[in-house]
Formats: structure tokens, C-alpha cells, sequence
């Protein structure tokens, strides 16, 4: 941790953090630090998303991003508990695959898809690292609320394009850039840290710790392009029947500003 760090509020979940520090960037300490996370309290503290949900309101049941994805080869990036995965499988993809940085979750996700009859070949490893997945296979690459997790964006994205098919989709949720800059006090929203503001920081919760960077909207779709995808749809709009469910202050700013986003992008 850099000696000058200074406390920094930030934004986690629905929530205020008013303890995350600012952190030198070094990318076995945040696999460390992050893989224990997940391997102990992360889904306690964290919860999980999992289609069909792609985050807090907003759903494949309306998107309808995927298609018709019967008979396809779908790979999850940060498989989690493996719901997602679950998912597909009822719906007749022809193979799954699941990749997470952590042992915990990946034996999770083992456990859960036997419970519902389906099988999977999971990897455990960072998802910026070379792990043994086959190139030039896939038809669906996805992530959900996972993909904020890498220490190397572009590196990332240019392994899943190398995982696709030519013309083969990739799609990613991941929380807003705008929503972590943003906190509710009394019914008004107020920024607490810059939007332009993408170094690490470090949190602390419930006696366990994660280090994340929130990276701006234009970084996602800039290395997106690098790496040879062309975006296809971006979805920022809340699902309005979704925030009627949910009477909280999470949900009042939903209808405010984007708390999630989605992007659809194909590879060239």
C-alpha cells in the first residue's frame, strides 16, 4: 500500500464507504487480496448477480441480448455460484464453461450445477492470465458484474476476443461509473469523488478487504474497440416494473442516474 495514501470516499453496492484508500497498482497484491474476498466472505457481504438479472434493474427477460443461444458455446467470466451458468444450461446451450479467480467459487459453482443436473468445464484463474481456454470457440463470451474485477482491461478483453468465433458476442454488466461518484443524503444526490478519478483503492468490510478501480464509461468502450469488437447495443435505463418492486433509496436513485450498464459488442 502507498505510504501516502489518503482516506477517500467511495461507493459500494447501494451504499457509502466513507474508509476506501487509495492503493498502488500491483497485480498479484489485488489478485490476493481479491480472490481472498471471494474465497471467504465475498458473496456474505456482496451478494451475487446472475442472469437473469444483469444487475440491480436491469433484465435479459426485457434486453433480450442474448437471442437464441440453444446449441451454442457459452463462456461465463467470473462464474461466481454459478447461476448464470445454470441459466444457459436450461436453455439448451450445448456447452458451458465458467472461469472465476476463486477456488471457493469455482467449487461453488461445481456443487450448485450438479444439483441441477448440468456440467461445466471450470477454470480457476485471474481473468487477465492465459489459463488454457480454447480460442476461436466460443459463440457467447459473458460476464456479469464481474468484469470490473481485472486489473488489465484491454489484456481482458483481448483474451475473450481471442476466445470467440469471428462474429461471436460478447456481452459484460458491470456497475455505473456514474453511481460510484454519487451518494444519496436526504433525498438529494451529491458527488463524492470525480468521475475522471480511475486509480485504486482498497475497502474495507465486515473484516474483509477488496480492491477495485471504477473506470470511466469511455475506457470500456475505447478498449472495447481496440481489441477489434464493434459495440452493438449499450443499456444504461433502469427497468422501471423492476424499481417498482423495490421501494428503498437504492431504487429512488435508480430513477435518477444509471446505477448499471450493459454492452453488447461483436467480434469483428
Amino acid at each position: 500500500m502507498d505510504k501516502n495514501s489518503v482516506n477517500r470516499t467511495n461507493i459500494i453496492g447501494a451504499g457509502e464507504v466513507g474508509s476506501a484508500i487509495s492503493v498502488d497498482m500491483n497485480k498479484a497484491s489485488i489478485h490476493k487480496t481479491n480472490s481472498i474476498f471471494w474465497d471467504t466472505k465475498g458473496n456474505d457481504i456482496l451478494g451475487a448477480t446472475s442472469l437473469p438479472l444483469y444487475g440491480a434493474f436491469v433484465s435479459e427477460e426485457k434486453c433480450q441480448l442474448f437471442g437464441d443461444f440453444s446449441g451454442k458455446k457459452m463462456l461465463e467470466i467470473g462464474c461466481g455460484s454459478g447461476q448464470s451458468l445454470q441459466y444457459h444450461g436450461e436453455r439448451k446451450a450445448s456447452e458451458l464453461w465458467g472461469l472465476d479467480m476463486s477456488e471457493n467459487q469455482i467449487e461453488k459453482t461445481r456443487q450448485h450445477l450438479a444439483a441441477c443436473g448440468l456440467t461445466a468445464q471450470l477454470i480457476c484463474s485471474p481473468m487477465e492470465e492465459e489459463c488454457g481456454i480454447p480460442e476461436d470457440y466460443f459463440d457467447f463470451v459473458y460476464s456479469i458484474y464481474a468484469i470490473g474485477w481485472t486489473t488489465d482491461l484491454e489484456g481482458t478483453f483481448g483474451r475473450i476476443a481471442s476466445y470467440l468465433k469471428k462474429d461471436g458476442v460478447f456481452i459484460f454488466s458491470w456497475s455505473h461509473p456514474i453511481h460510484k461518484c454519487v451518494a444519496a443524503e436526504n433525498s438529494t444526490l451529491i458527488f463524492k469523488k470525480s468521475y475522471f478519478d480511475e486509480s485504486w483503492y482498497s475497502v474495507s468490510l465486515e473484516e474483509s478487504t477488496l480492491t477495485l478501480s471504477d473506470r470511466k464509461l469511455s475506457t470500456y468502450v475505447n478498449a472495447l474497440s481496440k481489441m477489434g469488437f464493434v459495440i452493438e447495443q449499450l443499456i444504461e435505463e433502469s427497468d422501471d416494473e423492476i424499481m417498482q418492486l423495490r421501494d428503498s433509496d437504492f431504487a429512488q436513485k435508480a430513477k435518477m442516474l444509471p446505477v448499471t450498464f450493459v454492452i453488447k459488442a461483436r467480434k469483428l
